[in-house]
């Protein structure tokens, strides 16, 4: 998408007893950048202590040869983030480190806490000063002032939190990968070429450190690695799997697998599915995919209607990050930098553009406007997923009704305010099929949550 409308949180990745860990975390973070780009983490294990850098920005902007050298351990975990909870400044950047007399801990989460305003008052309350407005701290907290081993202490944590979550945690020996109860954030273990364990977000990651993929991390599961091999716990019975659907429709990589399906396949399938609710030819040329994210639902729909799928949209992946700017002139400028009509192929076409969400709707009619722009004689919005009509909690910064396009205009009126010719969404079934009938979190779609809401209730209801 040109100007990503709706953010994903974070990714995390993690390496144990691994030659080079610093060196792997960092390839495997350059995999997961896509995943946030406000911040990049690493701190590394030698079994006295733990060493952690960290920076604003992205990960090519905070490290370089000099200070991965002197990141000097056998494990490592590390983070790139954007930020949902909390602000961007350092201090709420990962990993967070907590050192105490029983030794050095450090954790990254990919996620959100719908009870992190209950429990952040809860902990300060009883003496606990936090750093940063990160509700990935309180994980910390909740460890130091717990009882037990690490693991009785994780465990209990664990069932204190409420909402969407996948973290590692790091000592000077050994390292925990744990997901939430409903399995909402991704999190999968894979295996190097040298037969060490690696814990990743997402799977693209494990083929650039030419790691093999083992399994996911379970819903409700605690994997503890240790110099004895893989150990797995529950801090819950109460399971199920609830990925994000939006892991398949937008955040993910198409290189990824995701509970055994293709990301890529998903997506693909989605767009066949749009293509068979009509006749393309009647009305359309072409087919173009918004860059990247869509362009796998952009090949599922041409293969399925037999139109042409052509390189519409041209994306210029070496702008960097543009600064805000003080005109709306000189921001038009900014998204044309970033994404340009191929004149030579929609001038006088009439096209079919698959875009993999609708948010807010700027996107969308910024990138209709650049094709009318160049020429394009019709534009036919295909959506490969429903109506996001609901706020999400769980990570994305969706937080009210009133932000999202679909929740307060009907698809007739939004065609219109959009610029397009005619407008159509995938249905929340027809998505459950291209996933293979898996039950996943639709919550943004349906307003169905998976858990309580605790203080965002409020927020909803206000929406």
């Amino acid at each position: 998408m040109l100007e990503r409308e709706i953010h994903e949180e974070c990714g995390v990745f993690g390496v144990y007893r691994q030659e080079e860990a610093a060196m792997l975390t960092y390839f495997g973070l350059h995999a997961l950048q896509h995943r946030g780009q406000e911040g990049a983490g690493i701190a590394c294990a030698d079994d006295r202590d733990i060493v952690c850098r960290k920076g604003c920005g992205l990960l090519t902007e905070v490290f370089h040869s000099g200070n991965l050298e002197d990141l000097q351990g056998h494990s490592c975990i590390g983070h790139v983030r954007y930020a949902t909870a909390g602000g961007s400044e350092l201090e709420n950047v990962q990993p967070l480190v907590a050192r105490s007399f029983l030794g050095s801990v450090a954790v990254v989460h990919n996620g959100q806490f719908v009870k992190a305003t209950e429990l952040r008052r809860e902990l300060e309350e009883r003496g606990s000063i936090f750093r940063g407005t990160s509700d990935s701290e309180i994980i910390l907290h909740l460890i130091q002032g717990g009882s037990g081993s690490l693991l009785e202490k994780i465990t209990a944590v664990c069932r204190c939190l409420e909402g969407a979550f996948s973290f590692l945690i790091l000592t000077e020996k050994n390292l925990y990968a744990i997901r939430d109860k409903y399995g909402i954030r991704p999190l999968s273990i894979g295996r190097t070429s040298s037969g060490n364990w690696c814990v990743s977000s997402e799977t693209c990651a494990f083929s650039v450190i030419n790691a093999s993929f083992v399994r996911d991390v379970e819903p409700g599961e605690i994997v503890k690695f240790t110099q004895s091999g893989a150990e797995s716990h529950f801090y819950t019975e109460d399971c199920d799997h609830r990925l994000c659907s939006m892991e398949y429709i937008y955040f993910s990589r198409p290189d990824s697998t995701l509970e055994g399906r293709s990301v890529h396949a998903v997506r693909k399938e989605s767009g066949r599915m749009l293509a068979r609710q009509e006749n393309a030819h009647e009305f359309a040329d072409i087919v173009v995919g918004v860059p990247d994210s869509s362009l796998s639902a952009a090949m599922g729909y041409s293969e399925e209607s037999g139109l042409p799928q052509e390189m519409g949209l041209i994306k210029n992946k070496y702008t960097g990050r543009t600064f805000i700017q003080p005109t709306q002139k000189l921001r038009d400028l900014g998204v044309q930098m970033k994404l340009s009509a191929n004149q030579p192929v929609v001038k006088g076409k009439r096209i079919v553009l698959i875009d993999d969400s609708i948010v807010r709707g700027t996107t969308s009619r910024r990138i209709i406007s650049l094709l009318r722009t160049a020429g394009a004689k019709e534009i036919h919005v295909r959506i490969a997923a429903p109506e996001m009509k609901y706020p999400c909690f769980y990570g994305v910064d969706t937080s009210t009704r009133r932000e999202l396009a679909s929740a307060n205009y009907p698809t007739e009126e939004l065609c219109r305010k959009l610029g397009a010719d005619s407008l159509r969404f995938l249905t929340e079934e027809q998505l459950r099929t291209a996933c293979g009938g898996a039950h996943f979190c639709q919550a943004c779609f349906s307003g169905n949550y998976v858990t309580p809401l605790y203080s965002y209730k409020k927020a909803l209801e206000k929406a």
